[in-house]
């Protein structure tokens, strides 16, 4: 049965994340080698504030620490400098960032928990869970929201477990599935993200896009992160650096769908167009 009631809020640490109106998650990436080379910072405390307080001044309401890039192909780094990467940034976006929600991109408990500590009242988890089994006890001995992603495999590997029988009907099952499990440990601020550009082909990332809605019989907000990624320049033939217009449509196209977070490199494009979505939607209901 499909529920149109979908999750409006979230908590997040000490506050709730509304979410009547669609909102922007801003990469922050402390990492030498994520994808997008524009979105890289490392080892400079005072820039990566600068950055991120630029982030959230143009509206992103949520920002995402990570400190493992994962791009197709890469590879693993130790938890000890994965830590080391991001719990300073943590920190030091909390206390100057009070009324941002922080969240923390690791598919390890460990660096989970000490994230959390740092002040994170988010967990974007690329696994599910699948990675490290003790994630979701952290989560669920804290107050905090939690991304459930899908993907197959490993960054390194997931390319190569493309094969579906029918790829939204598989993810609803994924779903289905790992909402039981986090259920059974009382996790229930729960968002959804169905890992567009992971272990999927270009066809079957616009499939998720297309259909998109389809998630909203599971009654969990959607998260998308689109931006910039390579099935956006394999149909417009340009650069990642080149790619924000095709990135801007797809955010609308989801936007129309059903998303509830957009997880963007380029927050002001994002905002806009979440502005004007609300005006459709405005428009329609009038």
């Amino acid at each position: 049965m499909l529920i149109s009631q979908i999750l409006s809020s979230l908590r997040c640490g000490n506050q709730l994340l509304n979410l009547s109106s669609p909102v922007v998650m801003s990469v922050l990436n402390v990492t030498p080698d994520s994808f997008y080379a524009p979105s890289r910072t490392a080892n400079n405390l005072e820039k990566t504030l600068e950055k991120a307080s630029q982030m959230a001044l143009e509206g992103a309401r949520i920002i995402d620490v990570g400190g493992m890039s994962s791009r197709p192909g890469a590879t693993e780094i130790s938890e000890a400098e994965e830590m080391d990467r991001i719990i300073p940034v943590i920190e030091i976006l909390a206390k100057n960032l009070p009324s941002t929600v922080i969240s923390a991109d690791t598919y390890r408990s460990r660096v989970a928990e000490e994230a959390i500590k740092a002040g994170a009242t988010m967990i974007n988890d690329i696994s599910g869970g699948s990675l490290d089994e003790a994630l979701w006890d952290v989560v669920a001995r804290h107050p905090v929201s939690y991304v459930i992603m899908h993907m197959r495999g490993k960054p390194e590997n997931m390319q190569a477990m493309t094969d579906y029988q029918d790829v939204i009907s598989d993810l609803l099952k994924y779903f289905v599935n790992k909402l039981r499990g986090l259920h059974r440990l009382g996790i229930r601020d729960v968002i959804l993200d169905p890992g567009f550009g992971f272990s999927k082909k270009m066809e079957q990332n616009f499939q998720v896009i297309d259909q998109l809605n389809v998630f909203r019989m599971l009654g969990y907000p959607t998260m998308i992160g689109v931006s910039r990624k390579s099935s956006i320049s394999q149909v417009t033939g340009r650069s990642a650096e080149e790619t924000l217009d095709g990135t801007t449509a797809l955010h609308m196209a989801a936007l129309m769908k059903g998303a509830s977070i957009l997880r963007v490199h380029d927050v002001k494009p994002a905002i806009d167009a979440i502005a004007i979505y609300n005006k459709l939607h405005e428009a329609k209901i009038h």
